[in-house]
């Protein structure tokens, strides 16, 4: 039969090339932006006419997360497939609820400062390991008239993913139980490291870090500035490493390393998080044919494939798994057990992530302040989902 498929823009190129491999079922593929797919999938999932692969958030923390769809019963059991068995213990609460497991995801990628090697060898500049390094890196960059940090927020998901590069160092290195504590009660994002990480932030756009007018620049403009030596780098999410790699000059161009959040090396974390993935409408019309094309995407090989092509790192490494170069700086981190998930993917309602979105856009404004801000935050937090 025919799987109809519906993913985001960043899962093309595998699902493309994985469905191409796959000769048990003919496949209608479609990709839409990450905006787009909050709504208009989640708006078919309630009408009981959604795809039968579908793209899954991980965790908890938006409309279509994991969490939030399973709540609804809309998710597929996928327990019973091998490659289940081989998910890490820090990352189960990603994949299953109620001992479920309901999203089918092939690896962690990372946030961090993907740059333009040409501005950084101009700027006679290396990546730093310090927030004061950091710091330093952008003025001598901004020196040479070019622009230190891209941003585009003017796409709402990528107001985030500062805040998210930062928070691992300023909240969980110094309290690693901060998220039981916040669905405990006895903590808040405003008596927190959050506090910090947005003063960080807006810290840069001061110093005249950013491009002109960031809530008027989009994501592809963002990505379009490094690409092409107009800036030299921008907080971003590993997955959409192919999209700054179209519009370079060579690949080989771009790279990638940790952002800093602290000047005591011993101090800086990062985030790390689970990859989109996919899951299997529990009301499908092909339940078996959906639930076995996932089987096929938990291969080992077909994992790896799949992480080589979003430049993630794979769920289980093993001999024959390709990493990114960039993304080696990042592995000890990981290795050394200095990771955190990306943090929506333990927030408990799917309002919680565009509330930030939106306080990052007045932040950067000058409508809001942090304290304002963080109330918000905090307020929306404990909305019942």
């Amino acid at each position: 039969g025919t799987l109809r498929l519906v993913g985001v823009a960043d899962q093309q190129k595998p699902v493309e090339l994985l469905s191409k491999a796959y000769t048990q079922a003919k496949f209608n593929l479609s990709f839409a932006p990450t905006d787009q797919v909050q709504t208009s999938v989640r708006t078919q999932l309630g009408a009981g006419n959604a795809p039968d692969v579908h793209v899954v958030y991980p965790g908890n923390g938006s409309a279509m997360s994991m969490a939030q769809i399973a709540q609804a019963g809309l998710l597929a059991d996928l327990s019973d497939q091998p490659w289940t068995k081989n998910i890490p213990a820090g990352l189960k609460s990603a994949f299953q609820q109620d001992g479920k497991t309901l999203i089918y995801a092939a690896g962690s990628s990372v946030i961090g400062a993907v740059y333009n090697k040409k501005v950084f060898a101009e700027a006679e500049v290396e990546p730093p390991t310090t927030w004061s390094e950091f710091l330093d890196v952008c003025e001598k960059i901004k020196a040479k008239g070019k622009v230190p940090i891209a941003l585009g927020a003017q796409t709402p998901w990528v107001t985030q993913l500062i805040t998210y590069a930062l928070v691992p160092s300023t909240v969980y290195a110094k309290n690693a139980q901060f998220d039981e504590q916040m669905k405990a009660g006895s903590a808040s994002f405003a008596n927190s490291g959050w506090v910090q990480a947005l003063e960080m932030y807006l810290d840069l756009q001061k110093r005249g870090f950013f491009n002109d007018n960031p809530n008027g620049t989009t994501f592809e403009q963002q990505t379009a500035m490094v690409a092409t030596g107009k800036a030299a780098m921008a907080i971003q999410v590993s997955a959409v490493l192919p999209d700054f790699r179209k519009q370079a000059g060579s690949p080989d161009d771009l790279a990638m390393f940790p952002v800093p959040g602290a000047d005591d090396k011993n101090q800086c974390w990062i985030p790390a998080g689970v990859v989109v993935g996919l899951g299997v409408s529990a009301r499908s019309k092909n339940l078996d044919e959906a639930k076995a094309f996932l089987a096929f995407l938990g291969e080992q090989k077909n994992m790896n494939a799949w992480a080589e092509a979003v430049a993630c790192i794979p769920l289980v490494r093993d001999a024959s798994s390709k990493i990114d170069p960039v993304l080696q700086p990042f592995l000890p981190f990981i290795d050394a057990n200095k990771a955190v998930p990306f943090m929506d993917q333990a927030w408990p309602n799917a309002e919680v992530q565009p509330a930030h979105f939106a306080a990052v856009q007045e932040l950067l404004g000058g409508r809001t302040t942090i304290p304002k801000a963080l109330a918000k935050l905090d307020e929306t937090y404990r909305k019942k989902s």
